[in-house]
């Protein structure tokens, strides 16, 4: 896909990986709506990046659990630039605990945030992308979902539920000319890992990831440009880890 004046709506998307995306998209000629639980400074230093790049974005709030916000987002961008050719649902955060720790309300939460949203915005945006002729779904897994993590469980079976929903998707929307693709990231340089403690930084920079180095947002927004822009792609999920998974221990 050519994304010279195309438009792509990125949720998540006014910090780490998803402000990464957002400037690489923009960078390649979209156009990009962006909606985020909070706007504030990021947004408005993202909005600066896109507009140096002369390309027009679009931010608003909204909370990607909710099935009425997934429908909003979609059509507020349709609204605003008359199309949609990329979505890239990115919205997320961690989900810490065992089993015996988080609640049942916990455990939909993340659900609903990670999982259950994908299925909303896809119904949504599905009408837009097949009027386009074409069409590009983005989701974002995680090697927790891969490899499984200790204390936890409810993000790491959210994350894990999604490459196969990419798959069956990827399938179902073949003939339509809309493909769908995940990325994986591991251990990427953002907020998300700010709470890592040393020791668990040397453990994974020294014994546990083969290229000891964490990986940044910049990379992951490269193998999701590489995902919308080849259209002989669909129904994978790429790994971002700096081979982290391949590692048996």
């Amino acid at each position: 896909m050519d994304l010279a004046g195309k438009t792509a709506l990125v949720t998540g998307g006014t910090l780490g990986i998803g402000a990464a995306i957002v400037v690489d998209l923009a960078r390649q000629g979209a156009d990009v709506a962006v909606v985020a639980r909070n706007l504030g400074q990021p947004a408005a230093d993202l909005k600066q990046a896109v507009e140096a790049l002369q390309r027009r974005i679009l931010l608003f709030t909204g909370d990607m659990s909710q099935a009425d916000d997934c429908t909003a987002a979609v059509e507020k961008t349709v609204a605003h630039f008359g199309r949609l050719d990329v979505l890239v649902h990115n919205a997320g955060g961690p989900s810490p605990g065992r089993i015996d720790e988080i609640s049942a309300e916990q455990w939909r939460a993340t659900m609903d945030l990670h999982v259950n949203a994908n299925f909303y915005l896809a119904k949504a945006a599905l009408p837009h992308l097949k009027a386009q002729g074409e069409g590009c779904i983005i989701t974002v897994s995680s090697t927790a979902g891969i490899r499984g993590v200790p204390g936890a469980i409810a993000y790491a079976t959210a994350k894990g539920a999604i490459p196969q929903f990419t798959r069956s998707l990827a399938r179902d929307l073949a003939d339509f000319n809309i493909r769908v693709n995940c990325v994986a990231p591991g251990v990427i340089r953002t907020r998300f890992h700010d709470d890592m403690t040393a020791e668990r930084k040397e453990l994974n920079l020294k014994h546990r990831i083969p290229l000891h180095r964490e990986g940044t947002a910049e990379q992951v927004a490269e193998v999701v440009r590489l995902l919308v822009t080849n259209d002989y792609i669909t129904g994978e999920t790429v790994v971002i880890d700096g081979g982290l998974t391949s590692r048996i221990a």
